[in-house]
């Protein structure tokens, strides 16, 4: 269902914009904000593991992950899946249990694994070649014909643009849906990736990272169909948390909550699970009878 929705918003004018979630709680706040879509972070996945971005989270793990975030929203999930976690044939499985996850589109990328963050210094990539076969395993591994697979390069901090858009363009032809050029570095570079490359274009804009956009506008006006927001939350998420927490160590007083607990419980769903104990007669305490009914 969620990938099908997927496919019908990138079939409309325009550019789809997924702020990132690592979490349930990410899920909902993009979803209440009246966004249409999640991208599952998996940069901020690997710090929620307590790691910084360098390949150190695993293939369960992400799909765990996954799951959880999939779970919590009605909206379709664009997920991370990094290079695959191996050869094509760790490809075709990560394709098929993401799909049982409830994912509806996810990237590979042609970093040698271990990879490590794209906004980062010391990447390596595989060769074209290897990379385009990986791509064709996944368009090919697909039990949902919706499912939208994105090939992603990070060939522009290691071999230069025009490495980048060729891979893009073979990996379009492989079978992906959209290419992603990662960590352009120049206002140039961006508004040029969308007339080089022969299909739809997929923008990563992180904070504090190499790519020189902030402005939205200006991406849709280049061309791109679809903008990952990966850094948004967690980044306001840190700064507020740094900001509370010298606040107490400094002052030894509770911050006073905006917003009531109950109305916090509300945003994930306790009207619902209140009209099922009604429904069911579920006391908050379980007790047995005697002979154990």
């Amino acid at each position: 269902m969620t990938a099908s929705t997927l496919r019908q918003l990138l079939a409309r004018p325009g550019m789809l914009v997924a702020p990132g979630a690592h979490d349930a709680i990410g899920a909902r706040q993009i979803e209440q904000a009246g966004f249409d879509a999640v991208y599952m972070t998996g940069g901020v996945t690997s710090m929620a593991h307590g790691f910084p971005d360098f390949g150190l989270v695993d293939f369960s793990e992400m799909a765990g992950n996954a799951l959880r975030i999939t779970r919590a929203t009605r909206l379709p999930v664009i997920a991370d899946a990094d290079t695959g976690y191996g050869n094509e044939l760790n490809v075709i499985r990560t394709v098929r249990e993401y799909e049982l996850r409830g994912v509806a589109g996810l990237h590979i990328e042609d970093q040698v694994s271990p990879k490590r963050c794209g906004h980062l210094e010391g990447k390596e990539v595989i060769p074209r070649a290897e990379f385009v076969s990986k791509i064709r395993a996944a368009a090919e591994a697909r039990r949902n014909a919706d499912t939208v697979i994105i090939a992603r390069t990070d060939a522009r901090a290691v071999l230069g643009m025009d490495e980048a858009v060729a891979r893009m363009n073979e990996a379009l032809a492989a079978g992906a849906d959209i290419a992603f050029v990662e960590a352009m570095q120049t206002m140039e570079e961006i508004a040029a990736v969308p007339r080089l490359v022969r299909g739809p274009c997929f923008l990563n804009l992180v904070p504090g990272g190499k790519t020189p956009l902030n402005d939205l506008r200006e991406a849709e006006a280049m061309g791109y169909k679809v903008c990952i927001l990966p850094g948004l939350l967690v980044t306001a998420q840190i700064e507020a948390g740094d900001a509370a927490l010298s606040q107490v160590k400094a002052t030894r007083q509770v911050p006073v909550a905006n917003t009531p607990i109950g109305d916090i419980f509300r945003r994930f769903g306790a009207e619902e699970w209140d009209a099922l104990r009604e429904r069911y007669g579920a006391g908050a305490v379980a007790t047995r009878t005697k002979d154990g009914r």
